[in-house]
């Protein structure tokens, strides 16, 4: 197969950086381009139809299952909240909970470097039984592979994930209307600027804990409501940025969001005015954006705001009909400025 680089529209980093870069991996512009115009056009017929999302949505005999598969490479492995297993738990739960389904069991396959301490990976091991026990999952089969010292990079973990999607329960980025409310779980950023602080020895006056979390018992309450939830997304790479303008394009919508109503806190922005990022660039691993009818939002935050993992919520903007595809938001001063999708990724290796 020959790739036709030249029939790519702007912007174009896979064009000029004829090898991997890490902006590849960032969940922006760049892993889109990647998927769009290599992944897919080498599967061919053998790829997924229809709309990419966290998961994929297949009826096997008469039953609906999402299923789903991630990867993780943080670095380090150990942060203030988590590691790298308890997070690769909890991500492919969440990206099984996106669909509304029910998370029943997992894979995970290991690739570790030679010269990992057995010490380092039973903690790792220890941490995704305990993440599987509290989400009440299954880890049910998996593989283990070892590269040359120098090769690798400690432990990377690969997970895929099955559940069960309700009758009646449609979730999907192309689901997304005018007049939607978009509600956010809870603060942003936590777990960007935890691994960050972490790797690079930074305090910012207190500690900052990854939000990392499993989120599909929070989506039960939420459609234990009644209410038609259109769309739900876990803002992980590329944070709240990157979810809003990938659901605005899927469904040709436009986003308003109010800034001041943006749940930053405090030590989260301090860290990202001192470092240069922009909070809405800043992965989560514990929060989730919902798109509702704006007649259910407040009977859908209520139930959102009575669960552990909700007690945040709020609603953050408005789905309109006007600028497709593009996310605005509101300043206090009343101008309006453009949220861009994330080119590459401000903050390499943080799940």
């Amino acid at each position: 197969m020959t790739l036709d680089f030249e029939s790519w529209t702007c912007p174009v980093p896979l064009r000029d950086t004829p090898a991997i870069v890490l902006g590849h991996g960032g969940g922006g512009a760049m892993s889109a381009e990647l998927v769009r115009h290599l992944f897919l056009p080498g599967y061919g017929s053998a790829g997924a139809p229809g709309e990419l999302g966290d998961c994929a949505v297949l009826e096997i005999g008469g039953t609906r299952l999402a299923f789903s598969t991630d990867g993780f490479v943080v670095k380090p492995m150990f942060f203030p909240g988590g590691s790298i297993g308890d997070l690769a738990v909890n991500g492919t739960v969440n990206d099984l909970a996106m669909s509304g389904a029910t998370p029943l069991h997992l894979s995970a396959a290991f690739i570790l470097q030679e010269g990992t301490a057995l010490a380092e990976l039973g903690r790792i091991a220890e941490a995704m039984g305990a993440a599987a026990r509290a989400a009440g999952v299954r880890l049910v089969t998996g593989d283990t592979k070892v590269v040359d010292n120098g090769s690798g990079d400690g432990v990377y973990v690969t997970t895929a994930g099955i559940g069960v999607v309700p009758e009646g329960v449609d979730i999907r980025p192309g689901r997304a209307a005018p007049g939607d409310a978009i509600l956010i779980s809870g603060d942003l950023g936590a777990h960007g600027v935890a691994v960050l602080s972490c790797r690079e020895g930074l305090t910012f006056g207190t500690e900052v804990r990854s939000d990392t979390a499993p989120l599909h018992g929070l989506v039960a309450a939420m459609l234990a409501t009644g209410a038609d939830v259109h769309v739900l997304r876990d803002p992980t790479r590329g944070g709240v940025a990157a979810a809003l303008n990938e659901i605005a394009k899927a469904a040709g919508v436009g986003v308003e969001l109010t800034e001041r109503d943006l749940p930053v806190p405090g030590e989260v922005a301090d860290a990202c005015n001192l470092l240069g990022l922009d909070p809405l660039q800043v992965a989560n691993e514990g929060k989730l954006v919902a798109f509702v009818p704006e007649p259910h939002a407040e009977q859908v935050l209520e139930a959102m705001r009575a669960h552990a993992y909700g007690k945040g919520a709020r609603k953050i903007g408005t789905c309109v009909p006007d600028h497709p595809g593009m996310v605005v938001a509101r300043t206090a001063l009343g101008g309006t400025r453009v949220i861009s999708m994330p080119i590459g990724e401000q903050l390499p290796r943080i799940c």
